[in-house]
């Protein structure tokens, strides 16, 4: 490799660790516990610890699906070259670090598909307008069906026709039954990810019944769980829902960080395994999550809604299901929408959720503008830079 492309290379990689950096401080490091925090079942600190380590196992086993659709389908007709993807992380790596600092929670989808889309426009690639249009349906999705979808399972734990003792197993269940069918890239061939179900029953037929089976044998784990103490049993289910979406949060956000760089391997013979850019990766998530992501889970769960244990249950399983959909989909999708919207829903539930309005006022802007901030800062500064080189 000749020293110019050596520098360029580095000076991509500094800017991809620097956006893994600002994400796990950020949404993937912050928005997965924050129920859990709110509701007092594990503290801000253990948190940051629990959820850098479940980023960098999602990062690496769930993460190839957003890296290539960042990198390849944001934009068609060209391909970013080292300038633009450098251009297009800085800019929104620096936006999100600003959202952390100033405590208001950045969509880094947002920020990230702004950056890079206003990039590859200014080197003069056309718009990939499907892509775009399924980005759209499901950012505009999220906050009903999250907010939707949290309420009504909040709502189904507070009725009392229901007791607790059977409606937080059968809520477990669900989320078996999902997890079951979650496609992991360790349990497929070479290059192909596969469901824990798909595994054991290719058949469609088997598969249903492997999947109820497994969505069975955990709603009975957690119903003996919660038969000796039940809040120490919901307090693990819990538990249980934010590494999932942690978990999650990793295999989603990590190509954010990663997808600007795939076309500078395209354009060279350096030839790196996808799980190993995974990977490091996730080891930049997690860093984030050590370092920073505090002062965000303590943002979200207690500036947003003051949750119980119940409510806080009620905004983690719409948030696994969108993420995981999302993953399937190859759609970057942000952990602060998510989340926001589900924390909300849940608290609506009760009637006095704590939402503050100017908050997430301010909160829809910051989105808002970090995208459209995003697409002209990275259009105009890498029109800048080819001028002046």
């Amino acid at each position: 490799m000749d020293p110019g492309t050596l520098v360029t290379f580095g000076a991509a990689g500094i800017a991809s660790l620097f956006m893994a950096w600002a994400i796990g401080a950020g949404s993937s490091g912050s928005t997965p516990f924050a129920p859990a925090v709110g509701a007092n079942a594990i503290s801000v600190m253990r948190a940051g610890f629990f959820v850098g380590i479940l980023g960098l196992l999602g990062a690496t086993l769930q993460g190839a699906n957003v890296t290539e659709a960042v990198g390849r389908d944001l934009v068609v007709g060209t391909t970013l070259s080292p300038v633009a993807a450098i251009v297009a992380l800085s800019i929104a790596a620096a936006l999100v670090a600003l959202g952390v600092f100033a405590g208001y929670p950045i969509a880094t989808a947002f920020t990230v598909t702004g950056a890079v889309v206003g990039a590859g426009l200014a080197m003069g690639g056309e718009p990939a307008v499907a892509k775009y249009y399924e980005i759209l349906s499901v950012w505009t999705l999220t906050p009903f069906v999250g907010g939707g979808v949290a309420f009504g399972t909040a709502k189904f734990l507070r009725h009392e026709a229901v007791p607790e003792r059977f409606a937080t197993p059968a809520l477990a269940g669900s989320v078996g039954a999902i997890l079951a069918n979650v496609e992991f890239v360790l349990l497929g061939p070479s290059g192909v990810a596969q469901s824990i179900a798909g595994t054991i029953a290719p058949d469609m037929t088997a598969r249903i019944a492997v999947t109820l089976l497994f969505a069975l044998l955990v709603a009975i784990a957690l119903g003996m769980d919660m038969r000796s103490d039940r809040a120490r049993g919901q307090r693990h289910f819990l538990l249980a829902l934010g590494g999932l979406v942690a978990f999650s949060a990793g295999g989603s956000q990590v190509g954010l960080a990663l997808g600007p760089l795939l076309p500078l391997f395209d354009t060279t013979d350096v030839a790196v395994p996808l799980v190993a850019l995974l990977f490091g990766g996730g080891i930049g998530l997690l860093l984030g999550s050590w370092t920073a992501a505090p002062r965000m889970i303590k943002a979200i769960s207690q500036d947003y809604s003051s949750l119980g244990p119940r409510r806080s249950i009620a905004a983690l399983i719409p948030s696994f299901m969108i993420a995981q959909v999302a993953i399937l989909l190859g759609v970057p999708i942000s952990f602060n929408e998510i989340i926001v919207s589900a924390v909300i829903g849940a608290g609506a539930a009760a009637g006095t959720g704590g939402v503050s309005g100017s908050k997430m006022g301010y909160t829809v802007l910051a989105w808002v503008g970090s995208l459209l901030s995003a697409s002209v800062l990275s259009f105009g500064l890498y029109t800048l830079l080819s001028v002046v080189l």
